[in-house]
C-alpha cells in the first residue's frame, strides 16, 4: 500500500535517505553530519521563500562582535506556507527521519523556535565559528541536533556566507558549504561540534542570505557529552587571534564553561 501524500516533502525518499545515511551519518568527520539537496518539494520551497520575499515583521538584530545577523521567531507573522514547512520540520515523520539517520531516540522539537526560526544575513552579516548552547532552560532537555535549511537561489561562494565545520580545537575548517536553495545540512551538537558562517556576506543588489533553523532535543544525552549547562560558545579562527586571545584560549580549556557564561553576562551588564 503505497504511503499517503504528503504536502511538504517525499517522506518515502527520507526514509531511504535515513536508511543508507545513518552510517556515513554518525561517522562523518569532524562530526556527525549529512548535507542533503532537495530536500522539500521544490514547489513548497518556491512558495515559502516568496513569502520571504514580501518580507516579515519582528526581526530581532544580533550585532557584536561575535555576529551580525537578523532572527525571527515570530511564527504568527510569517506566511501560511512557512508556518506549515516549520511544522512539518517539527512533526511525527521528521523526528523518525532523525532518529533513523542520527541514532539518536526520544527527539523532541521545539515550538518555541528558541534561538531557530528564520535567519537573514544581509551584507556584512557573519556569525563567528562557534559551538551551540547545550540546554534549552525553558522546556528543561538537552540539545543534540541541528537542521538548517537554505532559501538561495544561484549562491555565489565567493559572496562568503558558507557554512563551516571545524575541528574541536578550532585550528581547521573540515568541511564548508554554501547555503544553496533547498539544500539541508544536519549535525549533532555538542561542545565540540564548531560551526559558523565567519565570512561576511558580499552580496550584490541588496540579496540576503536566508535559511530556516530547528533544534531538537532529548532528555538527557550520553555520559560523555555531559557538561555544565552553557550559552553559545564562540571561538576566533587561527587568523584572528592574538597572544592574548590564545591565553584567554587555554583559561576556556581549563575552565568550566559555567563560569564563563557568568562572566560574559557580568560582562554585558557592565555595558
Amino acid at each position: 500500500m503505497p504511503s499517503p501524500a504528503h504536502f511538504e516533502a517525499d517522506i518515502d525518499r527520507l526514509k531511504e535517505i535515513a536508511a543508507a545515511g545513518a552510517g556515513p551519518y554518525q561517522k562523518a568527520d569532524p562530526f556527525p553530519h549529512t548535507m542533503i539537496d532537495n530536500f522539500i518539494k521544490p514547489e513548497v520551497m518556491e512558495e515559502v521563500l516568496a513569502e520571504c520575499e514580501r518580507g516579515h515583521a519582528d526581526w530581532h538584530h544580533m550585532n557584536d562582535e561575535d555576529q551580525n545577523k537578523f532572527a525571527t521567531t515570530r511564527t504568527a507573522r510569517m506566511g501560511p506556507k512557512t508556518r506549515a514547512l516549520i511544522q512539518f520540520l517539527n512533526g511525527q515523520e521528521m523526528m523518525e527521519f532523525l532518529e533513523k539517520l542520527t541514532g539518536i531516540e526520544g527527539l523532541i522539537p521545539d515550538p518555541q523556535l528558541a534561538g531557530g526560526g528564520l535567519h537573514e544575513l544581509r551584507p556584512g552579516g557573519f556569525l563567528r565559528v562557534h559551538a551551540d548552547f547545550n540546554y534549552q532552560r525553558h522546556l528543561k532537555l538537552d540539545r543534540r541536533i541541528n537542521l538548517l535549511l537554505y532559501l538561495n537561489k544561484g549562491w555565489d561562494e565567493a559572496w562568503g556566507g558558507n557554512l563551516e565545520l571545524w575541528d574541536k580545537n578550532t585550528t581547521a575548517c573540515v568541511k564548508r558549504y554554501t547555503p544553496e536553495f533547498n539544500r539541508c545540512v544536519i549535525f549533532n551538537t555538542t561542545d565540540t561540534s564548531f560551526h559558523g558562517n565567519p565570512q561576511p556576506v558580499k552580496t550584490p543588489d541588496g540579496r540576503t542570505r536566508r535559511s530556516i533553523a530547528l533544534y531538537y532535543y532529548s532528555n538527557g544525552r550520553p555520559a560523555d557529552e555531559v557538561s555544565p549547562q552553557h550559552m553559545t560558545i564562540f571561538r576566533k579562527r587561527p587568523e584572528e587571534r592574538t597572544a592574548v586571545d590564545a591565553g584567554k584560549s587555554f583559561l576556556r580549556q581549563v575552565t568550566p564553561p559555567i563560569i564563563f557564561d557568568g562572566l560574559r553576562r557580568l560582562k554585558g551588564k557592565s555595558r
